[in-house]
């Protein structure tokens, strides 16, 4: 929902280029691709880099969290600075413009910067579906969404809201048109609880989440098991331009990256305790709920290593953003991101 989110890799031996790989394929994307031979060592020279979050730290970010505790960016020789963005906005243009070598986004954002002409470019994924959704008070004691025709549903203004709201609709066997949509901003869930609206679209480890936690139990329903692409919900970026420039940084990046979610995913108590220590404002029993939820997302069902762009999602991603007016053009899965970088 765009304004917001070891196994050995079969698909690798597809060549080191920058591109999806889709082994056996016999696409002929006219997508340009560039081949890098990137040396598994770490940089020969400390070297600073940033990478700007997709919104304020908590459960999402801590494998990175975890990767700098362990010293593991330290250990390619990253002296990485972790920064908060103003907006998610912010955060694809400073890394379009080069004002920083890595962010993170939701997967469709980065779709979008792609569509618009951006030079931004995935190198790995750490979510792998869609985080948006609708939430609703499981009060309402609803089924599916088809249980909203007729009721009032808000939406937070953006064009990818009504998207999500839309499909999830029409895949529920109910129209649009039978749901009457109010735009409340980001005040969804104080919206709901007052009684306003009879759900909204939401990021449900997020506000889905954080409602449960303050004793309003939800019902959710996301994206990807109501009529959406299972996409990557977020994704680590960069530029093709970085990429070529410097491949090594972008390789040692993502190693350090993988080994602080791999380590998450074994043991959850620890990253959780090193989140927490960088940022000691985060409520402890709401974060931990949260990373609970993300879990099962950082591991895709351990059918494919972690960070892995999955070819087949990018381009169903693609093909409902093109079929929901959020872009104009498909985007090939070799031009949206890469998994040569993954160890």
């Amino acid at each position: 929902m765009i304004g917001r989110y070891r196994l050995a890799i079969a698909t690798l031996a597809c060549g080191l280029a920058i591109g999806l790989c889709a082994c056996g394929s016999s696409s002929t994307s006219t997508t340009t691709s560039v081949s890098v031979h990137v040396v598994p060592a770490p940089l020969e020279h400390p070297t600073q880099a940033t990478l700007i979050l997709d919104f304020t730290p908590n459960a999402v970010h801590a494998g990175i969290y975890r990767g700098l505790a362990a010293g593991y960016y330290k250990r390619e020789n990253i002296d990485l600075r972790v920064v908060e963005p103003t907006s998610t906005q912010d955060t694809l243009k400073l890394i379009d413009a080069g004002k920083a070598q890595f962010g993170l986004a939701d997967g469709s954002d980065v779709a979008s910067l792609i569509a618009g002409g951006g030079d931004a470019q995935a190198v790995m994924a750490l979510v792998q579906r869609p985080l948006g959704g609708l939430i609703a008070l499981a009060s309402e004691h609803l089924n599916s969404p088809a249980g909203l025709a007729g009721r009032t549903v808000g939406i937070t203004g953006v064009p990818s809201d009504l998207a999500v709201l839309d499909t999830e609709l029409h895949a529920s066997g109910v129209s649009s048109g039978r749901v009457h949509v109010v735009t409340v901003g980001f005040n969804g869930p104080q919206a709901l609880l007052a009684g306003r609206i009879a759900a909204f679209t939401g990021f449900i480890p997020d506000e889905g989440v954080t409602l449960g936690a303050s004793g309003h139990p939800v019902s959710a329903f996301g994206l990807a098991q109501y009529g959406g692409p299972a996409y990557p919900g977020l994704v680590a970026f960069t530029t093709r331009h970085e990429i070529v420039s410097d491949p090594q940084l972008v390789r040692d990046f993502v190693a350090a990256t993988v080994h602080g979610y791999e380590d998450t995913l074994a043991d959850p108590s620890r990253s959780l305790a090193e989140l927490e220590a960088a940022n000691p404002t985060l409520p402890h029993a709401l974060t931990e709920a949260s990373l609970k939820v993300y879990l099962p997302l950082f591991a895709a069902g351990h059918t494919v290593a972690f960070g892995t762009l999955q070819p087949a999602n990018v381009a169903a991603m693609s093909q409902w953003m093109l079929g929901a007016g959020l872009i104009h053009a498909p985007i090939a899965p070799a031009r949206y991101g890469t998994n040569a970088f993954l160890p």
